[in-house]
């Protein structure tokens, strides 16, 4: 069978959360940080640890099949490369932020000012959109100080937490794009290589809903099982076990971890008591 080639970044972030991605799927890599090339020995896979700017042009190069990558990343880089699916890490905002002491977040004030960007391709296309002439200056790091030296009025950047903005006296005002990790896919994959590709992708999507599930179990009296049931909407049906003290039942199933909290408290009010919450590892569907 065909190896898979997968870039991922060499360092930082995501490279940590990339790592932990292929672990959770069962895929185990020794070392390779060191290493720029590094065969997987379970699974039919070569891991390529790149830098991050370099990977959308590899993937469209074909020298790469697949990539973890950011998309803000594809996004500025305008290749011609398919997001198959979104990872849920590494979530951030490319954003345009101004010192402290401007009040309006309005986006007009940018019209003919200075904005500093290592995301050029990104934000012309914004302004643009939007009817905004500014002077963009292009910086391939440390954009946050540039306000500060009295090089722009503004900077576009990514932002997560926003503690970097804080530091260095400025604030966010507009959201441009937001993304996260995806896996993307050179667009002439080779058609022995798709059963490969089919394979990853259902164990990163069984370790993704495990990880967005929670598989639950509650005690219920029997005649209020179905409107506990009817609460409970993500398998076929709920799994209803009889107790030993008679008229009660435990019900087992999964809900999802965006609507836990809503869940529990209508569990609650249609009679379930004693609720564990486990959690899942893997989720086969």
């Amino acid at each position: 069978m065909s190896k898979l080639k997968i870039a991922i970044q060499k360092s930082g972030r995501l490279y940590e959360e990339s790592l932990q991605l292929l672990k959770d799927c069962g895929i185990f890599v020794n070392n390779g940080k060191d290493q720029l090339k590094v065969s997987v020995d379970n699974f039919p896979m070569e891991i390529m640890y790149l830098r991050n700017s370099d990977i959308p042009q590899y993937l469209e190069d074909g020298v790469v099949d697949v990539a973890i990558v950011g998309e803000n990343l594809l996004v500025e880089k305008q290749k011609n490369i398919q997001i198959i699916q979104k990872l849920g890490f590494s979530k951030c905002r490319v954003s345009l932020a101004v010192p402290k002491d401007i009040e309006t977040d309005d986006l007009t004030y940018f019209q003919g000012k200075k904005i500093a960007t290592s995301y050029p391709n990104t934000l012309t296309a914004f302004l643009e959109k939007k009817g905004i002439a500014s002077d963009i200056h292009v910086i391939s790091g440390s954009v946050e100080i540039a306000p500060n030296i009295g090089l722009a009025d503004g900077i576009c950047d990514i932002v997560s937490s926003g503690s970097t903005l804080f530091k260095n006296g400025l604030r966010e005002t507009v959201t441009l794009l937001k993304s996260e990790a995806v896996l993307a896919q050179n667009p002439q994959l080779l058609d022995e290589k798709a059963a490969v590709l089919d394979k990853f992708l259902f164990r990163i999507r069984a370790v993704l809903k495990a990880k967005n599930s929670k598989y639950i179990l509650m005690n219920v009296p029997n005649e209020k099982i179905q409107k506990v049931a009817d609460v409970l909407p993500v398998l076929k049906s709920p799994t209803v076990i009889p107790l030993a003290e008679e008229g009660w039942s435990s019900i087992h199933s999964v809900i999802d971890e965006e609507r836990f909290w809503d869940v529990i408290d209508e569990l609650k009010d249609n009679g379930a008591q004693d609720i564990l919450i486990i959690p899942i590892d893997k989720m086969v569907i």
